[in-house]
């Protein structure tokens, strides 16, 4: 359980007010589910501007030859990679679906639902943004909101981590050869 502040651990004196006592309850709830919020989050620095690390993510061609692991051929069926467009793709024989909600290119922030066909009813919401960082580097950062904490768990455990590795990777190539 995380920890909380001095004054949310300790138990209300029987002289306390109810009203404080009902703040407390009510504050230490709120603690208790924004820290429990099934959500996975990636950061990543890239040698490249913000501009072109974004470009790959919204440009079909380009996030073709970078995403998922190296074992696997993507194939894109459906990339409309605009506000209220809409994907799906396949890395193997693992096909992915989702919506955009946003894409703001000047903001290089995308929000997007990502599903797995294999889990049609387990889809996330992600928000990714990339920010530049001294040195013509950025930094992409993505948090992905699931609906259960079984959710988030079996995303873990799905070998995400090594096709967003490999991905990233591969990534890393794509633009060292393009700048």
């Amino acid at each position: 359980m995380p920890s909380l502040p001095n004054s949310l651990n300790n138990p209300t004196r029987p002289e306390d007010s109810h009203n404080e006592h009902q703040h407390q309850r009510q504050h230490r709830s709120r603690d208790r589910r924004r820290s429990r919020l099934p959500k996975v989050t990636i950061t990543r620095e890239f040698d490249a501007p913000a501009d072109r690390v974004y470009a790959a993510h919204v440009d079909p061609e380009i996030f073709a030859r970078w995403i998922g692991p190296s074992k696997y051929q993507v194939t894109i069926d459906r990339w409309h990679a605009e506000t209220g467009g809409s994907y799906r793709y396949a890395t193997g024989e693992h096909w992915f679906f989702g919506s955009f909600h946003q894409v703001l290119p000047e903001q290089h922030r995308i929000v997007q639902t990502w599903g797995w066909e294999g889990m049609p009813d387990a889809v996330s919401l992600e928000f990714l943004t990339v920010t530049d960082l001294p040195g013509g580097r950025s930094q992409l950062t993505t948090v992905s909101l699931v609906d259960s904490m079984q959710a988030q768990a079996m995303m873990l455990a799905s070998g995400m981590e090594t096709g967003v590795n490999e991905g990233y990777a591969k990534l890393d190539a794509l633009l060292a050869e393009r700048s």
